[in-house]
């Protein structure tokens, strides 16, 4: 069995939107109250920087945590490095994580009583040096894994720490609302993500909401890369503007909602939706964000009225129904993306259909939400018998899309598009994926 099979059960939460990947990759190519008293003597983290390298490491009580080395392979979790109470490594990835993930699970304590992601004290295991060059991070349902970027667009992935609380933010959903990773409850899981990000970073800076820069993952991308971050939650769709990697294409209101097949659904395009309601209510409400609206966006997650299909409409409700004296400033914070705040289970999930010319191969999802499509004629590219072994069999069912995971999407003039998680790719898909965007390079 080779470690690609041997990983195909563990479904994973990717980092990197679509549009992204298109640019930059290429072919080759995230508690009790005993807990929360032994952690308040440890508030007060300094910092002085919003990357990880620049965050202050003390020591956290609970809960435990293995920072994994995987060696550029591919293989999880990798060799135990750091545990807590060992000292720096001098690994810069491995030291960015265990100050990283000690932030995020002291944040979650201490603000939100939460133990852990499943609020229970589950030990949380991380691992650096995922892949070669490898441009993402993500939560495999087990496991938060970070790549170290290509180092020509993207910097290593453990750098920004909000990068890290925004990948065991999707641990911490997946263990509460479970929100559904496509359509509108995915770009949902995608904001609420970013928000406990955001959240984690202005904790650190010492930061009251209106003092926050409000951008995710700043410091990811190379200098040389015209941008400020990958995500800006106070105004989306301005993060960046490169010739190279693009311009940002996040939409902040309702009349540009993208629907679209690629990004499951556009989940990374259309959070800036609800990513902008968030910075509009933690204004309004004032205060350090995570004890502001942060703590009006987790009992809304927590609270039973958010089900996995919720809609903007629903999510909204239930922060507006958790918002107690705040409500009429999140309900206008709403009102100013273009949502009306509904109770109820309707789901928007997103539909359509990708087109069938041809032989069509997308990568799309990833933390930056870029995508990469690919074309080839199949009567001139002679790539009958390996299309025959990736694509005739039938799309599994149950299979779950974690968030910020890569999704490949196959598609042959005739048939129904195939879609495949990166982590469910067969051998002979991959080698199709390969061989097809080589030519598409080539051509």
């Amino acid at each position: 069995m080779t470690s690609r099979d041997a990983h195909a059960a563990a479904p994973r939460c990717t980092f990197i939107p679509p549009w992204l990947a298109e640019r930059v990759d290429g072919p080759e190519a995230v508690a009790r109250d005993e807990a929360v008293r032994r952690l308040r003597s440890l508030r007060g983290l300094e910092a002085r920087a919003v990357t990880a390298e620049g965050v202050s490491a003390r020591e956290v009580a609970a809960p435990d945590w293995t920072v994994h080395d995987a060696g550029s392979s591919t293989s999880l979790p990798g060799a135990p490095v750091r545990r807590p109470g060992d000292p720096a490594t001098g690994d810069v990835a491995v030291d960015e994580a265990a100050v990283g993930i000690e932030a995020t699970l002291r944040m979650f304590l201490e603000d939100l009583a939460r133990d852990s992601h499943d609020g229970a004290g589950a030990m949380v295991s991380l691992t650096v040096h995922y892949g070669s060059g490898y441009n993402n991070a993500f939560w495999d349902g087990t496991q938060l894994v970070f790549g170290d970027g290509d180092g020509r667009v993207f910097e290593r992935f453990t750098k920004p720490v909000d990068v890290l609380a925004h990948e065991f933010a999707h641990a911490v959903i997946e263990h509460t609302a479970d929100l559904i990773y496509r359509g509108q409850p995915g770009a949902l899981n995608e904001s609420v993500a970013d928000v406990f990000a955001s959240c984690l970073k202005q904790r650190l800076l010492g930061q009251d909401a209106a003092e926050g820069d409000w951008l995710i993952g700043e410091g990811l991308f190379r200098p040389t890369v015209r941008a400020r971050a990958l995500r800006d939650m106070a105004a989306p769709g301005t993060a960046y503007d490169d010739p190279e990697v693009g311009a940002d294409p996040q939409v902040g209101h309702m009349d540009d909602y993208v629907e679209t097949t690629a990004d499951n659904g556009g989940v990374h395009l259309n959070s800036g939706i609800p990513n902008k309601a968030f910075h509009l209510a933690a204004l309004a409400v004032g205060g350090r964000a995570i004890e502001g609206a942060g703590r009006i966006w987790y009992d809304a997650l927590v609270g039973g009225d958010v089900p996995p299909g919720a809609s903007f409409a629903t999510f909204a409700a239930a922060t507006v129904g958790a918002a107690g004296e705040h409500a009429d400033a999140v309900r206008e914070a709403w009102g100013q993306v273009g949502v009306e705040p509904r109770s109820g289970p309707r789901s928007e999930h997103g539909s359509g259909t990708a087109p069938r010319r041809r032989l069509r191969v997308e990568r799309s999802g990833g933390f930056a939400g870029l995508s990469e499509v690919a074309e080839v004629d199949l009567d001139d590219a002679g790539l009958g018998p390996l299309v025959a072994q990736a694509v005739a069999p039938p799309v599994p069912t149950g299979v779950r899309v974690r968030p910020d995971m890569f999704v490949y999407t196959f598609t042959v003039e005739g048939r129904e598009p195939v879609q495949v998680p990166e982590h469910l790719l067969t051998d002979s898909q991959a080698r199709l994926v390969q061989e097809v965007l080589r030519r598409s390079t080539e051509a």
